[in-house]
């Protein structure tokens, strides 16, 4: 893991195409503005992993369990 010390206003680039600006140091949060493509993906780490987590479930349907909502979703 790379740690990077940086002061408000200050950013962090990441290849040619991201950049991570510290927009704002309040207490113990520090906001961060996040400059990217907008194809790039940005989540924040608990909304990833829930959306992992589903695409896991997503994965496991039943060709029983899929062919009953394809035929709700036809009524």
């Amino acid at each position: 893991m790379l740690v990077l010390t940086r002061k408000l206003g200050e950013s962090i680039a990441i290849d040619d195409h991201i950049k991570i600006r510290v927009v704002q140091i309040k207490g113990k949060q520090v906001r961060l503005g996040i400059e990217a493509p907008r194809e790039t993906k940005i989540h924040r780490e608990e909304v990833y992993l829930a959306i992992q987590d589903q695409n896991k479930v997503s994965v496991q349907a039943t060709s029983d369990s899929t062919r009953a909502v394809a035929k709700l979703l036809k009524s």
